[in-house]
């Protein structure tokens, strides 16, 4: 029997990392999407080799087919072609939990964030309540969305888990202007296209060709209150238009009597200069900001002139390799990728003896294990903040302020 044929049926016991959900076949673990803990669904296993002679694999993979017994948090999918009703093939990513009431996404996601804390951090942290961003149906929020063109010209979203292209009527997570000018996109060139709507409110269309080289990338402005904030269009900001303020605000309260005038604070993976300048606002007046990109480095500088801020162009593992002995930190804020900060980093931290670390991270397992790490050298987590800035996916960031 070949996996396109395997179906079971399956008892949801959980969800996973990464926005699957947890089920047991025969002692083994599958990973299904499109589910909610507590129901029973018909899912087809995934893995082109599952169920043959001698597949000794500890988990598979599953999407589900039919829902033999729905929670009663399940909904319509917000993403018509995302739906259960359409074949596994055919349902674009991007939208993991958008068939699940947004309360009950964001008890879930606490879940995930509260297993990653007992596995990689250690006993004794307890994970928040994941905070809304708004009180909205979680839909027209993207600012930015990436959409993909293949050879035959085909443009849309890749298909969940694949790279196959799926062309849509709708991009209900976008802005409206974005979701507007994406699906009035024609005769486009193989490769990728991006849109963007800056704080200006006008959508940048962005065109990717494969192999192409990019030109001088176009600089816009995003604003947070009454502070404006030049990047390109093309380099990093928060997609949802309230995440900026609401993590700069969450990192400020963290701040909140711990930023010594005196001393000489970091904002590590500063990309343009956000957190750097919620350190300025909190009253630092030596500031260090790092990152690896030269553009947004660029940018950085500008931003935070009335700081009189130094920006670095460097990797942050290196720049702290490089830090004379006995340097003292005021505060560090840290803002790494996906993958975390990493040993090397969290022990190069631990070495400037900072008075407080602020860690805003946009993955839980990467997190706990910095946080276990830090907890190792003798930190304590002193607060622990989870904001839902990406409503119907699996995504969430949180902001954790350690003390000595």
């Amino acid at each position: 029997m070949t996996a396109s044929e395997l179906l079971l049926d399956l008892d949801i016991t959980g969800i996973a990392h990464g926005g699957t959900f947890i089920a047991r076949h025969e002692g083994r673990v599958v990973f299904v999407a499109d589910a909610i803990p507590r129901e029973r669904v018909r899912a087809r296993i995934s893995d082109p080799t599952a169920g043959e002679e001698g597949d000794s694999r500890s988990f598979w993979r599953a999407e589900t087919i039919e829902v033999l017994h729905a929670s009663p948090h399940r909904r319509e999918h917000v993403w018509a072609e995302a739906d259960i009703s359409r074949a596994p093939e055919n349902r674009v990513g991007g939208a993991d939990l958008g068939h699940i009431a947004l309360d009950e996404q964001r008890v879930l996601k606490r879940q995930v964030l509260q297993e990653a804390l007992d596995k990689f951090a250690g006993a004794g942290l307890t994970a928040p309540d994941v905070e809304a961003v708004d009180d909205s149906d979680g839909t027209g929020w993207r600012t930015r969305i990436s959409l993909h063109v293949d050879d035959d010209g085909r443009i849309g979203p890749f298909a969940a888990r694949s790279h196959r292209v799926i062309e849509v009527a709708s991009h209900p997570l976008a802005r409206p202007a974005v979701s507007e000018q994406a699906l009035l996109l024609r005769d486009q060139q193989p490769g990728r296209v991006d849109l963007v709507e800056p704080g200006d409110g006008r959508v940048r269309v962005l065109p990717r060709p494969e192999g192409s080289r990019r030109g001088k990338p176009e600089t816009v402005f995003e604003r947070i209150g009454g502070t404006k904030y030049r990047v390109d269009a093309s380099g990093f900001w928060q997609v949802h238009p309230r995440a900026a303020a609401m993590l700069h605000s969450a990192v400020g309260d963290a701040l909140e009597g711990r930023v010594d005038p005196d001393a000489t604070h970091f904002d590590l993976y500063g990309g343009v200069g956000l957190f750097a300048s919620t350190l300025g606002q909190r009253g630092a007046t030596e500031i260090v900001t790092v990152e690896s990109d030269r553009r947004a480095t660029e940018h950085a500088r500008a931003n935070l002139a009335v700081y009189s801020a130094k920006a670095v162009t460097d990797r942050v593992d290196r720049f702290l390799a490089r830090m004379p002995e006995g340097t003292r930190a005021g505060a560090v804020v840290l803002d790494p990728p996906r993958a975390g900060a990493g040993r090397r980093v969290v022990e190069a931290i631990h070495e400037l003896k900072p008075e407080a670390v602020v860690y805003v991270a946009c993955d839980p397992v990467a997190l706990s294990r910095d946080l276990g790490t830090f907890q190792k050298l003798g930190w304590d987590v002193t607060s622990l903040r989870a904001f839902d800035l990406f409503p119907h996916s699996h995504h969430f960031e949180a902001v954790a302020l350690l003390t000595r």
